[in-house]
């Protein structure tokens, strides 16, 4: 796309009719000449003509040119107009908070083209040394790098200057804050046998006078054995479940967005049922013995019919998964068990499939990675592997006995 721009100021000249003319020649967004005349009866008028349509031109230029607005206000622009249409609400949410909170307290009042490579180091090296996550920075690194993209693909800019501020490498970004840089799978979290009891007990537990203590505890159970995600879970419908077939069908997700009214923000937050993660997560998944069991007490304890979802509300509503987090984290905390994710229910699954479970006979029963990757709605094994399995040494205790070299 072409700048609009000035190619002469005009210059005034006597025409043959005694009168005065004076043309002004630009360039328009096209890349095309154009021209602007003017005439009068003095060559002072016209120029006087000439002189204010460039300033008209040149103000007008300047209140269009993204590259002499504040950060913030091309970067909302681009917000709104770019990345809200292209991406899902809970994605858009993430993105304008890390906009909000990360970028504009730094840059946001920064004219865009002034900026340099070294400002945009300095943010990442900011949030680095207050000692957040290398995930929330690289979140700042991958907005930053879309945005400046887009305004040398728009030709708002000539250079990029995020071309010259690569990502700190993560062992680098963790030994500058004395943390230990841990392979990926050692990060996983799972539960003990031990804390599943004590689980177990605290969830199903009951006041003096008989009443449960918490709503629905077999839900967790639930997603402890089919692996579901919390979405996918929230999302169950009474109809996706086929206990005399014993399994489910995973067709839909349930997340929690921001309230809003186009692209402004509206105080409060929203649950929205829409499609699966990725097209791999619409599956089939089998139910165990113990999953089978958890349905039926959900049911049990609240059944608004088939059309409804069976982690429901107290009205057969969608269950809002802030309050079905909340729920677990009291489970936790009155348990004695260290906070560990609501995802840790569904890497607990994947890691006891994978690594297995000893059987009386001293065979360990397991699955592969394929077989959980596709339980799990994992589009490859390798997924499953590195974010989802908790690796167990001590299974390995013996199994070179028989290799003597």
């Amino acid at each position: 796309m072409a700048q609009k721009k000035l190619l002469t100021n005009g210059k005034a000249f006597k025409r043959s009719d005694n009168r005065w003319g004076g043309t002004v020649w630009y360039m328009d967004e096209k890349g095309e000449r154009k021209r602007k005349c003017f005439s009068g009866t003095t060559k002072a008028e016209v120029t006087k003509k000439m002189t204010n349509y460039v300033v008209a031109f040149n103000e007008q230029l300047f209140a269009s040119d993204e590259s002499q607005q504040t950060l913030r206000e091309s970067m909302t622009h681009w917000l709104h107009v770019f990345k809200f249409p292209s991406v899902e609400r809970t994605t858009y949410d993430r993105c304008e908070c890390t906009v909000e909170h990360q970028i504009f307290p730094l840059l946001g009042e920064k004219v865009v083209g002034d900026i340099t490579a070294a400002d945009l180091k300095e943010v990442l090296n900011y949030w680095m040394n207050q000692g957040y996550a290398y995930t929330t920075v690289k979140k700042v690194y991958i907005v930053l790098n879309e945005y400046f993209r887009y305004l040398t693909q728009q030709e708002i800019l000539a250079k990029n200057p995020m071309n010259s501020v690569p990502m700190i490498k993560k062992s680098n970004f963790m030994a500058a804050q004395n943390k230990e840089d841990l392979p990926t799978q050692e990060t996983v979290t799972v539960f003990t046998p031990e804390e599943i009891e004590k689980f177990k007990a605290e969830a199903f537990s009951k006041f003096s006078n008989g009443k449960p203590k918490y709503q629905q505890p077999a839900a967790y159970i639930l997603m402890l054995n089919t692996g579901l995600r919390t979405g996918e879970l929230l999302g169950l419908l009474n109809s996706d479940i086929n206990l005399e077939g014993k399994y489910l069908e995973v067709r839909q997700n349930v997340k929690e967005v921001c309230r809003r009214k186009g692209t402004d923000y509206v105080p409060g937050r929203e649950v929205k049922v829409g499609k699966t993660k990725t097209a791999t997560s619409k599956r089939r998944v089998p139910l165990n013995g113990a999953a089978e069991q958890a349905v039926r007490e959900l049911r049990q304890e609240r059944d608004f019919g088939p059309t409804t979802p069976l982690v429901s509300d107290e009205k057969g509503d969608y269950t809002r998964p802030v309050n079905f987090r909340k729920r677990y984290y009291r489970i936790l905390r009155a348990a004695g068990i260290e906070q560990k994710g609501l995802h840790s229910l569904r890497h607990h699954f994947a890691t006891q499939l994978i690594n297995g479970v000893k059987q009386p006979d001293g065979t360990i029963l397991a699955l592969s990675p394929r077989q959980v990757a596709d339980l799990l709605g994992h589009s490859t094994s390798q997924i499953t592997e590195m974010y989802y399995v908790k690796k167990d040494t001590a299974r390995l205790q013996g199994i070179t006995d028989g290799f003597n070299f």
